[in-house]
């Protein structure tokens, strides 16, 4: 057992920023001496007194001997991992380097339609070939649920290639998929399973939150700590675990996608957040699950809002556990969308949410979270249904509207997103576009899912589909050109 009270990084970040000395390294600013005035009285002196590079007492993240490799195995032990890297570049260069790691140029590995850009990021840089699979998705919740355990197992059947699966869980929505079943079947095939854990930080801490990977079999777990716990942005961990992965390649895909000048700031708050929660989180969680539950029970009093619980979502087979500090509220039943309901709670009622998307308001409640913040949260939503008159049936009728036929195949693109990415492209009309591959990965809010994937062929239905979630108000992310009107295709045509 290691000593979880210290605070390797943190402690010599401290003892560093104190040592008198003429400093003629970078940062610039020379530990805030040469800093604008601006900067300083945003900051103050002392966060500028400890933006410090890598110096011999604060250790090297790439090849680590002091206290980052001391910080990093209490965190290894805190996490339950055998071995943990800090991140400094956030979940993307996790999730980035977590592909490099496991697949190269033309391997298949197993993601699901609704992965994170980071995901298509990784395969643009591994040149890996993604073989896709389709979450579960309930039009009546206007939701995309978890990845059903039959439908990986189908997947490695029909691509028995394939060098590894990464999946998303929790969801946003904290939503888990049984990620225990999967992993015995991934296992079976003697790859590894990846997941990127980002939502979930704070599993391992309370018994009352869903299991985490690691603890189900994962080999590789991609955390963002700053999301729930009480890391800086940008601050992340990536977790392994068994003999899988190939540390030596991991490490070395880290370089490629990390910073060479990480953020001591970045890596301390790391430290300090692992301390945080070893040292108390299951009471500080106990807090946050309390206040979580208090503004699901006020918030479901008031009429026209539904808000998502353990009930909705236990009969589906892709889903096996809810985040309870996750809050997702159905607003349709106000006559408003998500994001007509988010600009009024944020731009008058002083409540802001995570994720506003067309139906819906996401929620984050953590550590940092008061009664206060709930009270206000509770009695801005009572203001929004003060304001509305629509009639509660409209739920219904905007959840048929946005009914997702969610393609069930294990479909591949034509050619790779790397291909893709470095192919000639030209911008076409979006009825020239059909039949063409697209240089961009395209999707539409909700249901959150790519509509198209770079190195895709661009169908009519994709387009119509697009343009239906766009005239009902929701938004078209990841293409360089706003609207559905143009597209961005590969300028060679393929048969």
């Amino acid at each position: 057992m290691l000593d979880q009270a210290k605070t390797p990084i943190l402690s010599a970040l401290q003892a560093s920023s104190q040592r008198p000395h003429a400093a003629f390294y970078a940062p610039g600013h020379k530990r805030g001496q040469g800093a604008s005035t601006q900067l300083k009285h945003l900051l103050g002196e002392k966060a500028l007194a400890i933006d410090l590079p890598e110096l011999p007492e604060l250790d090297n993240l790439f090849a680590p001997e002091g206290v980052i490799c001391e910080a990093q195995a209490l965190a290894a032990e805190a996490f339950g991992a055998a071995q943990t890297y800090f991140l400094a570049n956030g979940s993307t260069c996790g999730i980035e380097a977590a592909i490099l790691a496991t697949a190269g140029p033309g391997d298949k590995i197993i993601v699901p339609r609704n992965a994170h850009r980071s995901v298509i990021a990784g395969l643009v840089l591994a040149g890996a070939m993604p073989v896709f699979v389709a979450p579960g998705y309930s039009p009546e919740l206007g939701l995309v649920l978890g990845v059903k355990a039959e439908t990986i197992a189908a997947a490695l059947a029909a691509h028995p290639d394939t060098r590894a699966v990464l999946l998303v869980s929790p969801t946003y929505h904290g939503l888990c998929s049984d990620i225990g079943a999967i992993a015995a079947l991934v296992h079976a095939h003697n790859i590894p399973l990846l997941i990127d854990e980002a939502h979930g930080p704070h599993f391992t801490f309370h018994p009352e939150l869903p299991t985490p990977a690691l603890a189900l079999g994962a080999d590789l777990v991609v955390q963002s700590t700053h999301k729930v716990l009480g890391a800086l942005s940008q601050a992340a961990m990536l977790h392994t675990q068994g003999d899988r992965i190939d540390r030596s390649r991991l490490q070395a895909a880290l370089q490629l996608t990390q910073s060479t000048s990480p953020n001591a700031l970045l890596l301390a708050s790391l430290d300090a957040a692992r301390h945080q929660m070893a040292i108390a989180g299951r009471a500080l969680l106990s807090d946050t699950l309390d206040l979580a539950q208090q503004m699901r029970r006020e918030l479901t009093t008031i009429p026209g809002l539904r808000v998502i619980d353990s009930s909705a979502v236990a009969a589906f087979p892709s889903v096996s556990d809810l985040d309870l500090t996750r809050l997702t509220v159905d607003v349709s039943g106000l006559g408003l969308t998500g994001l007509e309901a988010d600009e009024i709670l944020h731009e008058e009622l002083g409540v802001t949410a995570e994720l506003p998307e067309l139906r819906h308001l996401t929620f984050i409640v953590s550590l940092g979270n008061t009664r206060a913040d709930v009270q206000r949260c509770v009695a801005g939503f009572r203001a929004l249904a003060e304001r509305s008159a629509a009639p509660l049936t409209a739920t219904a009728a905007i959840a048929e509207q946005l009914s997702v036929e969610l393609d069930t195949s294990f479909a591949q693109p034509v050619i790779s997103p790397r291909e893709a990415f470095f192919a000639a492209t030209e911008t076409v009309s979006a009825q020239a576009a059909i039949g063409r591959l697209s240089a961009e990965t395209i999707s539409a809010y909700p249901p959150g899912i790519p509509t198209i994937v770079a190195g895709e062929v661009i169908t009519e239905e994709a387009i119509a589909h697009l343009s239906t979630v766009k005239q009902q108000g929701g938004y078209i992310t990841g293409g360089s050109i706003p609207g559905v009107e143009k597209f961005r295709v590969l300028a060679q045509k393929y048969q």
